[in-house]
């Protein structure tokens, strides 16, 4: 009997919901508390590489290295689930209206050589006209789009940790859902680095902000004054916009209400997504999370497909769109199955945004003017 009890502990830490409930300490008990010790060691060596990392660029002993065009990185502090694709998606979308040539520039994280990741597929299909280079290198990225594509502006995806590539502004992403990762760094918590660092954001973008109370984002502002004084401050909410399915056919988001649904997601924050299905009126009955990047492969499918089974009277199956575009399936066990869609709303400080982008592009429209001896 013990045996089975102990695999059934293991798989709660390993699948997401488990792993986020014991480091958020809602599992109790002596066990869940030797879980969490043991995880909080694992965090020394990995504080000592972060520290050791950032010092070497802190102190110029390693260089950050530039391009000629400007460059913006949107990150984060924490593991995934922040939103940084839908704002990536409202940048390039903005540049591209002030006639930037744009391009993205992503690490490629669950990529190959022969095919994009979740983050890669979904942008294409929503920026058709963008380019988008898939490096860990992101510096060789970087100088192929300036040298091969004649990008003028790159707006790079996940890139607060990676400072080897230099950036002209630094915009971070913070969560109001689950704003500093439960405090601790990785393992214990999601923090990628210590909240110190938002010492080296430009400007920050509090997101999911209609999750949240207005007393929450008041008291979340007051502390992003304090670890982050010289960075003004956006928020964005992530508003449904629409159900999509593989074949690209549109369904009415006022089509959800009152309908049966069962949801999963392989994204940062499940629980954010949760909500915001459910905040379409719909009765979510029953939901799964898979991994940051999950794959989706056929056992996987065939996982759903039993899972499906087992439930009744589900008029829908609901997953994000970044799940879909690795699915590429109409249906799961005969039910049909769709993608929520959301739009990035920036809620307050825009125009602080938008200034600190044109003048990032007016002053590289200068210097091309110089370049081409004022022909432009």
């Amino acid at each position: 009997m013990s045996k089975p009890m102990f695999s059934l502990r293991r798989s709660a830490i390993l699948n997401p919901e488990g792993y986020l409930d014991l480091i958020s300490g809602r599992r109790r008990g002596w066990i869940a508390t030797v879980q969490r010790s043991l995880l909080q060691l694992g965090t020394v060596p990995y504080a000592m590489v972060i520290a050791g990392r950032n010092w070497l660029f802190d102190w110029h002993l390693r260089r950050s290295q530039a391009v000629s065009v400007p460059v913006i990185s949107v990150g984060n502090i924490t593991v995934g689930g922040t939103g940084k694709t839908p704002l990536v998606f409202w940048l390039a979308q903005w540049l591209a209206q002030q006639d930037r040539r744009v391009t993205l520039i992503s690490r490629g994280y669950g990529s190959n050589a022969h095919e994009p990741n979740d983050e890669a597929l979904e942008l294409e299909q929503r920026l058709p006209g963008v380019p988008h280079l898939l490096n860990p290198n992101r510096v060789q990225a970087a100088r192929r789009a300036v040298e091969e594509l004649k990008s003028q502006v790159i707006v790079l995806d996940d890139g607060f940790q990676h400072r080897r590539l230099a950036r002209d502004l630094d915009l971070v992403l913070v969560d109001a859902t689950n704003p500093f990762g439960y405090g601790h760094l990785l393992p214990r918590g999601t923090l990628r680095e210590p909240i110190a660092a938002l010492r080296r954001a430009d400007m920050i973008a509090l997101t999911r902000v209609d999750l949240v109370q207005e007393d929450t984002l008041e008291e979340l502002e007051s502390q992003l004054a304090t670890y982050a004084p010289q960075a003004p401050r956006f928020r964005v909410a992530y508003q449904p916009q629409k159900l999509l399915n593989a074949s690209q056919q549109e369904m009415a988001l006022g089509d959800l209400a009152g309908r049966s649904v069962a949801a999963f997601c392989g994204v940062g924050n499940p629980q954010a997504f949760r909500q915001t299905l459910e905040g379409c009126q719909c009765e979510v009955v029953d939901f799964r999370a898979f991994p940051d990047h999950h794959p989706f492969g056929p056992e996987d499918i065939q996982s759903l497909t039993r899972w499906l089974g087992h439930l009744h009277g589900i008029d829908i199956v609901v997953c994000t769109h970044k799940d879909l575009v690795k699915i590429s399936l109409d249906q799961l066990a005969g039910i049909p199955l769709w993608a929520l869609t959301v739009q990035p709303e920036i809620t307050s400080g825009q125009p602080a945004l938008e200034e600190r982008l044109k003048k990032l592009i007016s002053q590289d429209r200068e210097q091309e003017e110089e370049a081409s001896g004022g022909e432009l």
